[in-house]
Protein backbone atom coordinates (compact mmCIF):
# COMPACT_ATOMS: atom_id res chain seq x y z
CA UNK A 1 0.00 0.00 0.00
CA UNK A 2 1.64 3.14 -0.83
CA UNK A 3 1.88 5.94 1.34
CA UNK A 4 0.16 9.02 1.06
CA UNK A 5 2.31 12.37 1.34
CA UNK A 6 -0.51 15.35 2.64
CA UNK A 7 0.49 18.59 1.22
CA UNK A 8 1.94 20.66 3.65
CA UNK A 9 -0.88 23.33 3.82
CA UNK A 10 -3.24 20.78 5.15
CA UNK A 11 -1.37 19.71 8.14
CA UNK A 12 0.15 22.41 9.55
CA UNK A 13 -2.40 24.98 8.97
CA UNK A 14 -2.98 25.48 12.72
CA UNK A 15 0.50 26.72 13.03
CA UNK A 16 -0.25 30.16 10.43
CA UNK A 17 -4.00 30.30 12.03
CA UNK A 18 -4.44 30.36 15.70
CA UNK A 19 -7.91 30.03 15.35
CA UNK A 20 -7.93 26.27 14.64
CA UNK A 21 -7.25 23.71 17.14
CA UNK A 22 -4.84 21.15 17.17
CA UNK A 23 -6.64 18.67 18.41
CA UNK A 24 -9.89 16.79 16.62
CA UNK A 25 -11.65 16.01 19.90
CA UNK A 26 -14.48 17.86 18.41
CA UNK A 27 -14.81 16.13 15.65
CA UNK A 28 -14.26 12.54 17.54
CA UNK A 29 -17.00 13.55 20.13
CA UNK A 30 -18.99 13.67 16.75
CA UNK A 31 -18.69 10.73 15.04
CA UNK A 32 -18.53 8.20 18.69
CA UNK A 33 -22.37 7.62 17.72
CA UNK A 34 -21.63 6.56 14.90
CA UNK A 35 -19.02 4.54 15.74
CA UNK A 36 -20.94 2.76 18.63
CA UNK A 37 -23.77 2.22 16.42
CA UNK A 38 -21.63 0.13 14.04
CA UNK A 39 -20.45 -1.79 17.58
CA UNK A 40 -23.73 -2.86 18.66
CA UNK A 41 -25.16 -3.56 14.83
CA UNK A 42 -22.74 -6.40 15.21
CA UNK A 43 -25.72 -7.91 17.54
CA UNK A 44 -28.49 -7.35 15.38
CA UNK A 45 -29.12 -11.34 14.70
CA UNK A 46 -28.79 -11.51 10.72
CA UNK A 47 -28.19 -9.73 7.93
CA UNK A 48 -31.69 -8.39 7.47
CA UNK A 49 -31.26 -7.09 10.93
CA UNK A 50 -28.45 -5.55 10.30
CA UNK A 51 -29.87 -3.37 6.93
CA UNK A 52 -32.70 -2.17 8.95
CA UNK A 53 -30.64 -1.47 11.90
CA UNK A 54 -28.32 0.24 9.32
CA UNK A 55 -31.23 2.33 7.68
CA UNK A 56 -33.01 3.42 11.04
CA UNK A 57 -29.12 4.58 12.55
CA UNK A 58 -28.78 6.80 9.53
CA UNK A 59 -32.12 8.39 9.39
CA UNK A 60 -31.70 8.90 13.01
CA UNK A 61 -27.87 10.47 12.53
CA UNK A 62 -29.30 12.73 9.32
CA UNK A 63 -31.94 13.72 11.58
CA UNK A 64 -29.59 15.30 14.88
CA UNK A 65 -27.29 16.87 11.99
CA UNK A 66 -30.13 18.44 10.27
CA UNK A 67 -31.37 19.94 13.88
CA UNK A 68 -34.61 18.11 13.83
CA UNK A 69 -35.28 15.65 16.72
CA UNK A 70 -35.06 12.00 15.92
CA UNK A 71 -37.64 10.74 17.99
CA UNK A 72 -40.28 13.52 16.82
CA UNK A 73 -39.13 12.94 13.10
CA UNK A 74 -39.72 9.26 13.24
CA UNK A 75 -43.07 9.49 15.10
CA UNK A 76 -44.10 11.71 12.76
CA UNK A 77 -42.90 10.59 9.40
CA UNK A 78 -44.06 6.65 10.36
CA UNK A 79 -47.42 8.02 10.93
CA UNK A 80 -47.95 9.45 7.81
CA UNK A 81 -46.63 6.45 5.92
CA UNK A 82 -49.40 4.59 7.78
CA UNK A 83 -52.40 7.27 7.13
CA UNK A 84 -51.56 6.89 3.35
CA UNK A 85 -48.42 9.33 2.58
CA UNK A 86 -47.88 9.04 -1.63
CA UNK A 87 -44.80 7.01 -2.64
CA UNK A 88 -44.35 10.12 -5.22
CA UNK A 89 -43.71 12.58 -2.41
CA UNK A 90 -41.55 10.22 -0.22
CA UNK A 91 -38.83 13.50 -0.58
CA UNK A 92 -40.98 15.43 1.30
CA UNK A 93 -39.88 12.58 4.40
CA UNK A 94 -36.28 12.79 4.35
CA UNK A 95 -34.46 14.87 7.41
CA UNK A 96 -33.08 17.20 5.52
CA UNK A 97 -36.91 18.19 3.97
CA UNK A 98 -38.49 17.48 6.97
CA UNK A 99 -35.89 20.14 9.09
CA UNK A 100 -37.73 22.85 6.41
CA UNK A 101 -41.16 22.26 7.06
CA UNK A 102 -42.53 25.04 9.49
CA UNK A 103 -44.74 22.95 11.65
CA UNK A 104 -42.50 19.84 11.57
CA UNK A 105 -41.02 21.63 15.36
CA UNK A 106 -44.36 21.43 16.74
CA UNK A 107 -45.09 17.90 16.57
CA UNK A 108 -44.05 14.97 19.54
Amino acid sequence: MPIRIWPRNSTTRFIDDDRIEIDFNTVERSIRPIALNRKKALFAGSDAGAEHWATIASLIETAKLNGVEPMAYLTDVITKIVNGHPNSQIDDLLPWAYAEMPDAKAVA
